[in-house]
């Protein structure tokens, strides 16, 4: 696997929390826990009839599947699915369920809606999808249904949360879009409360198969980790083909008919953005207004979309290495940026011995530190990073070390043995969208080492192997092309560690009729309602509630580099 744990961000505590995970990849400091809701697949739906139906490998604009609701001229064979009808009840499942006592105070309601597996055979298996909406405040003045999507792929029912009273400290929200829309959330589908792919990936598995280092002997026990994942799906391959993103794209699209209405405007973060313009594509007519913030690149989103990722990485190892020389009288890594970097090259040393070191109770493998991605540029988080590299940087020099509660929390995580239903889920669907660019492990092992010496920290993972190189299922679709001229606000920060900005770009001029809306000087994975940064979410906030894009791109600049209890200021500038 070649994402990141990217820490801390919005923590998720039993029983509903995210996996390991690039993109939205949520590994929180405090408590976090790896589980996922059970469930069976249907092998055919009760109440409702057969039809059929098929689907080409990329429908044009206006395509035959580009809706499917029998009032206004979508296919009729898919109809059964658009007229179900839907039982809403609390969101909380049971008592550790924190997501649902969250989303029931808030005022939402969930329910479940059921979608084929396979929408070329809709007569066939369907299974679920959970959902969850909280209604707007502001009825006379609603604006219709906002349909939200916080990354990953995985749970997304708490997006409703996030926008209507965020998630301190990590995200701000926005009140006023609460107002007028009806908040919906989905759990992609085999993803959070939904039924599962029962690929049995224990965590620890999954985050020690990426870790190379010098020798060819790390690389080979690497590849034969990372085919025990894959091939433990194996008993899901029916199903793999099918959890990609454009069959994702097409279960929003039954959530749109089943909620009645018509269009409906999507705000998607990280692999939210890359799903919202799926979507715009398939279902052009479907969308009133859409915000993708930190869109990964369309062209590349798949098995190997990450390839490319180090030096983004290092560029935000760099800023935060520059942060904490500032801070040494604290975290005695070093009085400049190169003495951190030093300090950090320590670790990398270690972990490409493959040497594990004692770390309390555990034996860690220090190849977990290129693993981890802050994914934010807060001043908070980076004291929080700034310990653990302490600590990390100890125990790579033999210094007896005894993690925090917190860091604690992160040792357990890597190195558990519990089953984590969604990680497999998450893989799969990345999978689906695009396959490997080679099935041949030499290809990778040849690209990690030419490219070793200008990204000796985080080229290794990201150029490494991944599940999907040993797949045992294809597409069943080509990718898709996102090329069209709908109007849309995209959003990113100019050193973006997740989805580097050179890709949201390549999304920018793919929709071209779309504003970038640019962070400049931020890294961080995640901008909109995020940090509180006036200058964007004044833009955002306009946007979704007027329909207006701005007439021109828009870059917005920190007054403060690191926002954190103190705020920052932002003046917008016209690009």
């Amino acid at each position: 696997m070649n994402e990141h744990l990217e820490t801390p961000l919005p923590p998720r505590r039993p029983d509903r929390s995210h996996p390991v995970r690039r993109g939205r990849a949520r590994l929180a400091w405090a408590a976090v826990a790896v589980l996922a809701a059970g469930g069976v697949i249907n092998p055919q739906p009760a109440a409702l009839a057969d039809t059929g139906a098929t689907a080409s490998a990329n429908e044009p604009m206006n395509g035959p599947m580009s809706g499917y609701a029998a009032d206004d001229g979508r296919d009729a064979r898919l109809a059964r699915f658009d007229r179900q009808p839907i039982t809403w009840h609390s969101c909380r499942r049971n008592r550790n369920d924190d997501i649902g006592k969250t989303l029931d105070a808030a005022g939402a309601r969930c329910a479940e809606v059921t979608v084929p597996v396979d929408y070329s055979a809709p007569d066939g298996r369907t299974t679920t999808v959970a959902i969850s909406r909280r209604k707007a405040s502001d009825r006379a003045r609603r604006l219709g249904t906002l349909m939200i999507n916080t990354g990953g792929p995985s749970e997304s029912l708490s997006g409703v949360t996030w926008v209507l009273q965020g998630l301190p400290p990590f995200a701000v929200g926005s009140p006023q879009l609460a107002k007028r829309y009806d908040l919906v959330g989905m759990d992609p589908r085999f993803m959070g409360r939904n039924p599962p792919l029962a690929c049995g990936w224990p965590t620890g598995l999954a985050e020690k198969a990426a870790f190379v280092g010098l020798d060819r002997a790390s690389f080979d026990r690497s590849v034969a980790l990372t085919r025990k994942l894959a091939a433990r799906c194996a008993g899901q391959k029916d199903l793999l083909p099918h959890v990609s993103t454009r069959n994702i794209a097409r279960d929003l699209d039954v959530i749109r008919a089943v909620l009645g209405e018509r269009k409906v405007s999507y705000l998607g973060w990280s692999y939210g953005g890359y799903l919202g313009g799926v979507y715009l594509q398939m279902f052009p007519d479907r969308v009133d207004r859409m915000l993708l913030d930190s869109p990964p690149d369309p062209d590349t989103y798949g098995a190997d979309g990450a390839r490319d990722n180090a030096p983004a990485l290092a560029a935000e190892q760099r800023n935060w290495a520059a942060w904490a020389a500032r801070h040494d009288d604290r975290y005695h890594l070093g009085a400049t940026t190169a003495q951190v970097l030093a300090s950090m090259d320590v670790i990398r040393r270690v972990a490409d011995r493959g040497r594990p070191v004692r770390i309390g109770r555990h034996r860690a493998d220090l190849n977990l530190v290129r693993r981890l991605a802050l994914g934010t540029d807060a001043e908070w988080t980076y004291a929080r990073w700034s310990d653990m590299m302490r600590l990390l940087y100890d125990a790579a020099r033999g210094v007896k070390v005894t993690p925090t509660p917190a860091q604690e929390e992160v040792l357990a995580i890597l190195s558990s043995t519990e089953v984590n239903t969604e990680a497999a889920a998450s893989a799969a669907s990345r999978c689906a969208d695009r396959a490997s660019s080679s099935r041949d492990p030499e290809v990778y092992y040849r690209d990690i080492q030419a490219h070793r010496a200008g990204e000796p920290f985080f080229g290794p993972p990201n150029r490494n192997v991944t599940p999907c190189t040993f797949w045992p299922a294809e597409p069943a679709e080509p990718p898709t092309t996102i090329r069209n001229g709908r109007p849309v606000l995209i959003v990113g920060a100019s050193g973006d560690p997740g989805t580097p900005y050179a890709g949201q770009l390549v999304m920018h001029r793919a929709l071209t009729g779309s504003r970038m809306l640019t962070l400049r000087g931020a890294y961080r994975h995640g901008v909109t309602f995020f940090e509180g940064n006036p200058c964007v979410d004044r833009v955002a906030n306009r946007y979704l509630l007027t329909g207006v894009l701005p007439g021109t791109d828009i870059t917005c600049s920190r007054v403060s580099p690191y926002p954190g209890a103190s705020g920052s200021g932002e003046t917008p500038t016209k690009d």
